[in-house]
């Protein structure tokens, strides 16, 4: 049986993007080659796959390449996937087979021979690919390319600024979806489930060419909201309980997202409080973002909001992240993230959130967790707010 196979099913099919646009990301990326002295680079990530070959690979325990040089790009997928790499696929495409033990590497050195510098992704190659692909390639050196192209995806192209501002459409009509859906004894997953149906159909009809895939909501209730990325259960929504809104429309692996604090019926004096204090914060939040200031001062200032509010003891993360290709399950821009600890300036044509949480235990009055989430393109002077849902208690109390 063959190791490495070609195939070509069907017709190449349309990109969300523009030739223009992936040419753009490429020409960048082989600029920041020649500047680090790199013949190759071997993406093995979801993220940068999809960013630069605009397929979202699927590995069920396999492994995934893209091979860029400076006159070559193609990507190695597993012959599960049939034609559709390709057809997705912006370059070319190798399909290797199981019908040998790691014929992914066979695939690699089929294609890179000699001495070479290549660039790979330290922050995703696990440990025994690493020594697999030092064993298939003895004479070649291998150097570290994740935070260079992090750096390439952190500040945004107008055509994924525009594919951005769509999904946050997209976002709001979920979280419309959501308040329809929310009544007593309904359980979280029917309200989830009523709002990734709707998104979906909306995807579907804004981009009808394109993959239809993971979409999802997270609507907790009570206790479930005390973190951010807890599963929907069966839960069933009562009178005077606390409600995390979270919609999260992903488009051609681009994801976007709308999360906001709600209350079923009435909220007590201390959630009002507790709510209110976040909301400040929120709104500071919204007014800090521009260009020139650093991730990690907009977090400390944010701080000293919730101090004197003797609430920054609850707070469970940063102030907001970065957007583009990325997901629940792969990749981030880890340099973008609204922390103490990053000290990345913020550019014109980034794309941040503002999404200040504090999680208050059961144990305490006003128990839950409360969490307001806007996405925000920076821009020359400022910054634009592209999130449109209402947030707050004149809004958000949900009769």
């Amino acid at each position: 049986m063959e190791q490495i196979i070609k195939i070509q099913n069907g017709e190449k099919q349309s990109s969300i993007f523009s030739d223009k646009e992936m040419e753009n990301r490429l020409s960048k990326l082989r600029e920041n080659m020649l500047l680090e002295k790199l013949d190759i680079v071997l993406f093995t990530s979801i993220h940068n796959i999809n960013y630069f070959n605009h397929f979202v690979y699927c590995a069920f325990g396999r492994p995934y390449g893209l091979i860029v040089s400076q006159d070559k790009l193609f990507s190695i997928t597993a012959n599960i996937d049939g034609g559709q790499p390709w057809r997705r696929g912006f370059g070319e495409n190798i399909i290797y087979t199981d019908w040998q033990k790691d014929n992914y590497f066979f695939a690699l050195k089929n294609e890179i021979k000699g001495k070479c510098r290549i660039g790979v992704e330290y922050d995703h190659i696990n440990l025994e690919n690493f020594k697999k692909l030092q064993h298939a390639l003895p004479e070649a050196k291998l150097l570290d390319i994740s935070k260079i192209s992090m750096k390439q995806r952190m500040v945004k192209s107008d055509e994924e600024i525009e594919l951005i501002k769509i999904g946050a459409q997209i976002a709001d009509i979920g979280g419309m979806a959501c308040v329809d859906a929310i009544s007593e004894d309904v359980k979280e997953y029917e309200v989830a489930l009523h709002s990734t149906q709707t998104m979906i159909n909306e995807i579907a009809k804004r981009f009808p060419d394109s993959d239809i895939m993971d979409t999802w909501t997270w609507f907790q209730s009570g206790i479930n909201t005390d973190g951010a990325h807890n599963p929907v259960t069966t839960r069933k929504i009562k009178k005077g309980d606390i409600l995390s809104l979270n919609c999260f429309p992903m488009i051609g692996g681009y994801y976007t997202a709308l999360e906001r604090t709600l209350f079923f019926n009435n909220a007590s004096k201390r959630h009002l409080e507790i709510w209110n204090a976040n909301i400040e914060v929120h709104r500071r939040g919204l007014e800090l973002v521009k260009p020139g200031l650093r991730c990690c001062d907009i977090a400390h200032e944010l701080n000293e909001i919730f101090i004197q509010h003797d609430l920054l003891k609850y707070r469970t993360f940063g102030y907001g992240h970065s957007f583009g290709s990325l997901s629940h399950y792969y990749g981030r821009e880890a340099g973008l993230e609204l922390r103490e600890d990053i000290e990345t300036t913020l550019e014109t044509n980034m794309v941040i959130s503002i999404e200040p949480m504090v999680m208050v235990p059961e144990s305490e009055l006003g128990a839950g967790g409360y969490r307001e989430h806007d996405i925000l393109v920076v821009t020359e002077n400022g910054s634009e707010n592209i999130t449109r849902f209402p947030f707050g208690p004149e809004h958000n109390i949900i009769a």
